[in-house]
């Protein structure tokens, strides 16, 4: 079940992005014929989808810190420039005052247009738009899902929300609100019936007869072609990077497997345009989101299950009884109070400390497990190590201890210039996320204590699960 389901999420992966290709060439196409006169072709469409998938293999290549988190960051500060020249630009009042309206007419209408099917009125609009957009968001969910779930690693719950659903979708109805009544400011009020002639005819062009009619049109629409190129380069490395961890054996694939999934999804996008240019893309994507509509029924019923299996863990760990730790090698009160107040500066230093004094710790622990006929395995992450004790049918143990930067208290900086220096931490992981506490300095006897006293507990709960 688990491979067909990836199989399904690669599928919508592939023909999704192909489809954001094939429709962001198309403008940015327009772009360069408004801005230098360039043929708006399917020769010149094609050798876009080249340079975008260039750029974007060689995004994937340097991964995720130092290409895909840098591209998105200048990609937001060109956004937020773009809006803020239109906003001021037009007529800043009326844009305001109308997308404030907006907003709150969306959602008093919310439900009734969502369920509105024109089942009285038939239209063949409802396919073109608005099913047809629901089929794309459909097929970007699975490689949006895990690359977002890939880069909140360690937040609440609270912070995911408010961070994935709240922002975007503020600064989308900001956009739009922005953007469009920007727009009809200039239809209405400035009798510029020629962008609706011009919109009608093509739409790709639209955002660049908009911004003809503002002040400084070159220098905008220049900034608008290059933010519409970063936009899907920037879809296309994520999507790209996604679809190698869907398909990949291990969590570190070689380069060349990310690059073969870049130039496939050019390739298909390439394709599509030949073979029937837009109309083929919303044909394309429809199909493969069709199957995975489905699976996202199953995904939210899963989700159900697994907040209500996290409150069943929180209440067992909270009730357990875990037997009292032996009494070892005790350090004297100086040396616990220094090592609870010193944050190491360097990150080789926390590095050093879990691959000697942790893997040796996890090696130890391993062995005694083994003697007992337990499956266990020591795995290298992202910035540290992870033991694994595999329960087959039941719920796994997992125990993780990562390098992570945090501030020190104020109190203890010895300098005002360190305020705003990062410090790393050896930080515990178990299966729920981050135990936001520090073992760095710890003897392998305290790991090894703490480690089976996070195991008890972890039995304890597999017990009231079963029971």
């Amino acid at each position: 079940i688990g491979d067909g389901i990836d199989t399904f999420a690669t599928i919508g992966t592939i023909f999704g992005i192909a489809t954001t290709l094939g429709f962001g060439v198309t403008q940015i196409s327009s772009g360069l014929n408004y801005l230098f006169g360039l043929e708006n072709s399917i020769q010149t469409q094609i050798i876009l989808i080249v340079l975008v998938s260039a750029l974007a293999s060689f995004s994937v290549f340097l991964g995720l810190d130092k290409g895909i988190k840098r591209l998105s960051e200048l990609n937001i500060i060109l956004a937020v420039i773009l809006l803020t020249f239109v906003f001021f630009a037009s007529s800043s009042i009326y844009v305001l005052q109308t997308t404030i309206q907006n907003i709150g007419q969306y959602v008093s209408n919310l439900f009734a247009m969502t369920f509105n099917l024109y089942a009285y009125q038939p239209t063949g609009w409802i396919g073109g738009w608005t099913i047809m957009y629901w089929a794309w968001w459909i097929s970007w969910s699975p490689f949006v899902g895990m690359f977002i779930a890939r880069v909140s690693r360690g937040r609440t719950i609270r912070e995911f929300i408010v961070g994935v659903l709240l922002i975007p979708t503020g600064f989308t109805l900001v956009w739009m609100g922005f953007m469009g009544n920007a727009a009809l400011f200039s239809i209405l009020f400035e009798n510029q019936g020629s962008l609706v002639a011009a919109v009608e005819k093509d739409s790709s062009v639209a955002l660049f007869e908009f911004l003809k009619h503002l002040p400084l049109s070159g220098i905008s629409s220049l900034l608008a072609t290059i933010l519409v190129f970063l936009f899907f380069v920037t879809s296309a490395d994520s999507g790209s990077l996604i679809t190698d961890y869907l398909t990949a054996k291990t969590e570190h694939s070689p380069a060349w497997q990310r690059l073969f999934w870049t130039a496939t999804i050019a390739v298909l996008s390439i394709i599509l345009l030949i073979a029937g240019g837009l109309e083929a893309l919303q044909s394309a994507v429809i199909m493969s989101a069709l199957p995975f509509t489905f699976i996202m029924l199953l995904l939210c019923f899963g989700l159900i299950k697994a907040l209500r299996l996290d409150v069943t863990k929180v209440q067992a760990l909270q009730s357990a009884r875990i037997t009292p730790r032996a009494i070892h090698n005790p350090r004297s009160w100086q040396q616990r109070l220094s090592l609870i107040m010193h944050y190491p500066h360097s990150e080789s230093e926390v590095k050093a400390y879990i691959e000697h004094n942790v893997r040796q710790a996890f090696q130890n622990l391993q062995r005694e497990f083994q003697r007992r006929q337990l499956d266990v395995s020591i795995v290298e992450v992202d910035h540290g190590l992870l033991l694994k004790v595999n329960h087959h049918d039941e719920i796994n143990f997992i125990y993780q201890v990562v390098a992570n930067t945090t501030r020190a208290p104020s109190f203890m900086l010895q300098d005002q210039h360190e305020e705003n220096q990062q410090f790393y931490i050896a930080e515990v992981f178990l299966r729920e996320g981050g135990k936001n506490y520090n073992v760095m300095e710890w003897t392998q006897e305290d790991l090894l204590q703490d480690i089976l006293e996070q195991y008890e507990r972890h039995l304890y709960f597999l017990n009231v699960v079963r029971n």
